[in-house]
């Protein structure tokens, strides 16, 4: 099965964000075989800022203890990876900063050409969240309003009638507050395309409720790296959404 048709497939996914510069080796193997028993559909690799060259050692020690597709999820053009199995192609369609609607995708673009990557072109939208976050002051944009989902249907729709195979609503690591329901269900309602939810998602039950409001995808990070157990509450509760 294809990373794409991965996204295609029946039911409710759990994807899991790993940062490869915050998580130890052992850290990592923990969090790989912990989501191999929790049945985890997919792992998201990347960050905002990766300041350390722990990208191709990350994905190897994650491909080694679990067998589950690795997705990269670049902040940047230096984020890349032969040794990843897909290429989250992302153009900040909520923003206006034209560097990260095709500016850097230009410069990736030959590296993805020649790679064995399969690339999958997603519209991401970030998402006001309560507080400022690493992704909206790296990307230099200013977030949709959390209250204005008739923005949030327009620019999603636009993204799919550009082509983008994915939409991806995105309140940013660390936030404070998750995608509002109502906007999940709105979007949702409008597209055909598979949406992606992440950012601000800390329990089981959040997660079960932005799986039934529309995410075909729930993802989540931050709240696994201090209580990794979480993991398997998390799997269940969105597969079962």
């Amino acid at each position: 099965m294809s990373v794409h048709e991965k996204f295609l497939s029946p039911g409710k996914k759990l994807a899991v964000l790993v940062d490869p510069d915050k998580p130890t080796d052992d850290e990592i193997i923990n969090l790989a075989r912990q989501a191999a028993l929790a049945k985890v559909d997919i792992f998201f690799v990347g960050g905002s800022l990766l300041t350390n060259n722990n990208l191709d050692s990350c994905i190897k020690l994650l491909k080694a203890n679990a067998d589950i597709p690795i997705v990269l999820f670049p902040g940047n053009t230096y984020q890349l990876s032969s040794k990843a199995d897909g290429f989250l192609f992302l153009s900040l369609i909520s923003g206006r900063n034209a560097e990260m609607l095709i500016g850097r995708h230009v410069i990736a673009a030959p590296f993805l050409k020649l790679s064995r990557l399969e690339v999958v072109s997603t519209g991401y939208m970030l998402i006001e969240s309560g507080r400022p976050t690493t992704v909206s002051y790296m990307s230099n944009s200013i977030p949709i309003p959390s209250d204005k989902n008739d923005i949030a249907i327009c620019t999603a729709l636009a993204g799919e009638m550009l082509g983008m195979k994915l939409i991806f609503l995105d309140a940013g690591s660390g936030a404070a507050n998750h995608v509002p329901i109502q906007m999940i269900e709105a979007v949702s309602g409008t597209i055909s395309v598979p949406l992606i939810v992440g950012g601000g998602i800390r329990s089981a039950d959040t997660a079960a409720s932005i799986a039934k409001a529309g995410a075909d995808v729930v993802v989540v990070g931050n709240v696994l790296e201090n209580n990794p157990e979480l993991l398997a509450e998390m799997s269940a509760a969105v597969h079962g959404a």
